[in-house]
Protein backbone atom coordinates (compact mmCIF):
# COMPACT_ATOMS: atom_id res chain seq x y z
CA UNK A 1 0.00 0.00 0.00
CA UNK A 2 1.85 3.41 -0.80
CA UNK A 3 0.53 6.27 1.13
CA UNK A 4 1.67 10.06 0.57
CA UNK A 5 2.48 12.45 3.51
CA UNK A 6 1.84 16.28 2.35
CA UNK A 7 3.52 17.50 5.38
CA UNK A 8 6.44 15.56 5.78
CA UNK A 9 9.50 17.36 7.43
CA UNK A 10 12.09 15.14 7.39
CA UNK A 11 13.24 13.18 3.42
CA UNK A 12 15.72 10.67 2.78
CA UNK A 13 17.44 10.97 -0.78
CA UNK A 14 17.57 7.34 -2.02
CA UNK A 15 20.32 8.34 -4.92
CA UNK A 16 23.72 9.78 -3.68
CA UNK A 17 25.82 10.37 -6.42
CA UNK A 18 24.64 11.91 -10.15
CA UNK A 19 28.12 11.91 -12.19
CA UNK A 20 29.12 15.12 -14.36
CA UNK A 21 28.17 13.70 -17.77
CA UNK A 22 31.14 16.20 -18.74
CA UNK A 23 33.97 14.86 -16.16
CA UNK A 24 36.46 12.07 -16.72
CA UNK A 25 35.19 8.58 -16.35
CA UNK A 26 38.01 7.95 -14.33
CA UNK A 27 37.52 11.06 -12.08
CA UNK A 28 33.87 10.06 -12.06
CA UNK A 29 34.71 6.81 -10.39
CA UNK A 30 37.27 8.53 -7.82
CA UNK A 31 34.13 10.26 -6.52
CA UNK A 32 31.86 7.26 -6.70
CA UNK A 33 34.84 5.24 -4.84
CA UNK A 34 34.90 8.69 -2.09
CA UNK A 35 31.51 9.10 -1.64
CA UNK A 36 30.71 4.78 -1.03
CA UNK A 37 33.74 5.30 1.69
CA UNK A 38 31.56 8.54 3.21
CA UNK A 39 28.28 6.24 3.20
CA UNK A 40 29.94 3.49 4.98
CA UNK A 41 31.57 5.68 7.47
CA UNK A 42 27.62 7.12 8.32
CA UNK A 43 26.48 3.71 8.41
CA UNK A 44 29.43 2.60 10.68
CA UNK A 45 28.51 5.45 12.95
CA UNK A 46 24.69 5.17 13.19
CA UNK A 47 24.99 1.16 13.60
CA UNK A 48 27.08 1.89 16.87
CA UNK A 49 25.44 4.38 17.80
CA UNK A 50 21.56 3.39 17.50
CA UNK A 51 22.82 -0.20 18.22
CA UNK A 52 22.99 0.53 21.49
CA UNK A 53 19.04 1.26 21.46
CA UNK A 54 19.04 -2.70 21.49
CA UNK A 55 16.40 -4.59 19.52
CA UNK A 56 12.92 -3.08 18.19
CA UNK A 57 10.66 -5.62 19.83
CA UNK A 58 7.19 -6.00 17.68
CA UNK A 59 5.32 -5.04 21.01
CA UNK A 60 7.01 -1.49 20.98
CA UNK A 61 6.75 -1.14 17.02
CA UNK A 62 3.17 -1.94 17.30
CA UNK A 63 2.89 0.41 20.15
CA UNK A 64 4.19 3.15 18.64
CA UNK A 65 2.67 2.72 15.42
CA UNK A 66 -0.47 2.48 17.34
CA UNK A 67 0.11 5.81 19.47
CA UNK A 68 0.26 7.56 15.91
CA UNK A 69 -2.44 6.22 14.91
CA UNK A 70 -4.61 7.55 18.13
CA UNK A 71 -2.69 10.57 17.54
CA UNK A 72 -4.24 11.54 14.03
CA UNK A 73 -7.27 10.53 14.96
CA UNK A 74 -7.14 12.95 18.06
CA UNK A 75 -5.88 15.35 15.37
CA UNK A 76 -8.78 14.68 12.74
CA UNK A 77 -11.94 14.46 15.18
CA UNK A 78 -11.22 18.06 16.85
CA UNK A 79 -10.86 19.40 13.47
CA UNK A 80 -14.36 18.23 12.53
CA UNK A 81 -15.77 19.07 15.68
CA UNK A 82 -13.62 22.59 15.12
CA UNK A 83 -15.24 23.05 11.36
CA UNK A 84 -18.64 21.97 12.61
CA UNK A 85 -18.83 25.20 14.48
CA UNK A 86 -17.48 27.54 11.42
CA UNK A 87 -14.23 28.68 11.64
CA UNK A 88 -11.61 28.07 14.41
CA UNK A 89 -10.67 30.88 17.29
CA UNK A 90 -7.32 31.65 17.77
CA UNK A 91 -7.57 29.07 21.07
CA UNK A 92 -9.19 26.66 18.62
CA UNK A 93 -6.19 26.79 15.82
CA UNK A 94 -3.51 26.45 18.60
CA UNK A 95 -5.16 22.96 19.87
CA UNK A 96 -5.40 21.93 16.23
CA UNK A 97 -1.97 22.77 16.33
CA UNK A 98 -0.78 21.13 18.55
CA UNK A 99 -2.62 17.96 17.88
CA UNK A 100 -0.96 17.98 14.49
CA UNK A 101 2.46 18.45 15.39
CA UNK A 102 1.90 15.35 18.17
CA UNK A 103 0.84 13.56 15.35
CA UNK A 104 3.58 14.44 12.92
CA UNK A 105 6.26 13.96 15.74
CA UNK A 106 4.89 10.64 16.44
CA UNK A 107 4.64 10.11 13.03
CA UNK A 108 8.26 10.84 12.06
CA UNK A 109 9.85 8.33 15.13
CA UNK A 110 7.96 5.69 13.56
CA UNK A 111 9.55 6.36 10.11
CA UNK A 112 12.70 6.75 11.74
CA UNK A 113 12.00 3.43 13.58
CA UNK A 114 11.28 1.91 10.49
CA UNK A 115 14.28 3.10 8.61
CA UNK A 116 17.02 2.01 11.85
CA UNK A 117 15.54 -1.65 11.01
CA UNK A 118 15.55 -1.61 7.31
CA UNK A 119 18.91 -0.42 7.35
CA UNK A 120 20.33 -2.71 9.89
CA UNK A 121 21.15 -0.44 12.46
CA UNK A 122 18.56 -2.04 15.19
CA UNK A 123 17.46 -5.71 15.33
CA UNK A 124 14.01 -6.17 14.61
CA UNK A 125 12.41 -9.07 17.14
CA UNK A 126 8.80 -10.36 15.67
CA UNK A 127 6.39 -11.26 18.46
CA UNK A 128 6.72 -14.66 19.30
CA UNK A 129 4.20 -17.23 18.02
Amino acid sequence: MAAIRAMRTTSYADDHFEPDSSADPQAQRRIRGHLEQVDYMAYACNREVLGGLGQAKAEAVQRLALATAKARARWVIKALEISAAGAPSTQQAGELTALRTAYEELGEAYEGLRRMIERGYVTYVPAAS
